[in-house]
């Protein structure tokens, strides 16, 4: 997923000389309502793969996030791009590893991440990440740009390089803020999907969404 915003940081943050005649990968490609895909077209990549856990526009592969590397192999891209989509990954922490070690190394990351958005279930929606998980996260890469977009600035943007010599972070202890338990937390664990306060936001985003349908039901027959 990529809304305009992003689309418009991508524009500026890309440039032609670390994609033409590259490989390039998008981990959580299904396009909902954008997709950085055709600006990096543009700059002429050898290769463009989206990946996806389902079938859909912009999905070349069906492959999920935390399986990457057993599909295309250690450092097998020289970029990889991922927009809102960890924040619906339950092991988050394996599809950071993951997406590390597809890249090549001195390849680029490009990230996009939500920091402060409503609940969403696409089908899942599991994390949150501030401006400083992220620098902890990505530690072990050397950060080009982390930013906030100023009209957007629940979400957090990086774009990093992956050192030659790349010495993987720890992260198995480290805590991120899950919306469905509201603290912050180091994995999530099947009673967690089990509580009151998980269900009650699942059950407001689901009549929240068939109002939303419905609306445009109402508006398409005008």
């Amino acid at each position: 997923m990529c809304d305009v915003n992003c689309i418009r940081w991508g524009a500026k943050n890309l440039t032609g000389k670390e994609i033409e005649g590259k490989r390039v990968i998008e981990v959580g490609s299904y396009d909902v309502n954008g997709s950085l895909r055709y600006i990096v077209e543009l700059l002429e990549p050898t290769e463009y793969i989206g990946v996806d856990v389902v079938e859909g526009p912009g999905v070349d592969t069906i492959c999920s996030a935390e399986n990457l590397v057993e599909k295309f192999g250690q450092e097998s891209f020289d970029m990889v791009i991922s927009t809102c989509t960890l924040e619906h990954i339950k092991d988050w922490k394996k599809a950071v590893s993951n997406i590390k070690n597809i890249c090549k190394p001195n390849g680029i990351i490009l990230v996009i991440v939500p920091s402060d958005w409503p609940f969403h279930e696409y089908p899942y929606d599991f994390w949150r990440y501030k401006k400083e998980d992220i620098k902890n996260i990505f530690s072990d890469c050397d950060i080009l740009v982390l930013g906030e977009d100023p009209q957007t600035p629940s979400l957090v943007y990086v774009k990093m390089r992956k050192p030659n010599e790349f010495y993987e972070k720890d992260l198995s202890d480290y805590q991120l803020y899950s919306v469905i338990v509201d603290k912050k937390i180091t994995e999530i664990y099947e009673k967690d999907l089990q509580n009151f306060y998980f269900k009650h936001l699942s059950f407001k985003d689901k009549i929240k969404n068939i109002v939303l349908k419905k609306g445009r039901m109402i508006f398409s027959k005008d």
